[in-house]
């Protein structure tokens, strides 16, 4: 892990200045490990220390990484003229990181969304060739068939010649007025939950991301909420 001055640390964190750090640190009120801070060019490891000023402790990673519930309503963008995007149900100083959408959900589908300021792993979870897996929550009208599940894990042609490769789809419950099911994809083109299942003649009703990879939705989440990714996590995004 490399190492970077503390004042660029502490001012990336997204609340101070380098000025105001620089003076935070001649104060005595920014601590690395319990001890006052010597110069605000002093060169530390941002994971492998705790950073503190006024007594609360900052989250001073290199990279940010974010558990997003998305809310049905918000657009999956860094910035958008037509309405609200994700980046807005976030505090001031994260929205000064660089964050953006690891991937995209539909403006009305809810559920996991990652933002990061990380572009290489990001491209890397997205790249095709890492085939990440992502499971999705639906409810459909009509009633899901085993016939459905064969179809799904077979791959489909849609309208249009696009051709999508073969997914999972697990009932968890069917009947003639509506059902339930988790969608497996290993892709992620364009509306592809709403248009395999619509092909199928059961039209989606609501959708929700529930896990990417390993990483699954933290059911403490409320939609708009968020919280960040533990070093854990962000270690098993590194080994999808």
């Amino acid at each position: 892990m490399e190492k970077a001055r503390l004042d660029k640390i502490i001012a990336g964190e997204g609340t101070y200045s380098r000025r105001e750090v620089r003076l935070l640190v001649r104060q005595g009120r920014v601590l690395v490990n319990g001890v006052p801070a010597r110069s605000p060019e002093d060169k530390v490891v941002p994971e492998a220390v705790e950073i503190m000023v006024d007594g609360t402790v900052l989250h001073c990673r290199r990279y940010t990484w974010i558990m997003l519930h998305k809310p049905a309503g918000v657009l999956s963008a860094t910035e958008d003229g037509r309405g609200a995007t994700v980046l807005d149900l976030l505090p001031p100083e994260l929205r000064r990181r660089g964050l953006f959408p690891v991937g995209r959900l539909d403006k009305d589908t809810e559920g996991l969304l990652l933002l990061t300021n990380e572009g290489g792993l990001a491209h890397d979870i997205l790249s095709p060739k890492h085939h990440v897996d992502k499971v999705y929550y639906a409810r459909t009208a009509g009633c899901l068939t085993e016939e459905d599940c064969r179809a799904f894990a077979a791959g489909m042609t849609l309208g249009g010649g696009l051709e999508c490769l073969p997914a999972g789809l697990e009932i968890l419950s069917a009947g003639p007025e509506g059902s339930e099911g988790l969608v497996t994809l290993r892709e992620g083109k364009f509306h592809q939950v709403k248009r395999m299942l619509a092909a199928r003649g059961k039209p989606v009703l609501y959708l929700k991301r529930v896990r990417m990879g390993n990483l699954p939705l933290d059911p403490a989440l409320e939609p708009g909420t968020y919280r960040y990714l533990t070093e854990d996590e962000v270690e098993s995004l590194r080994n999808f």
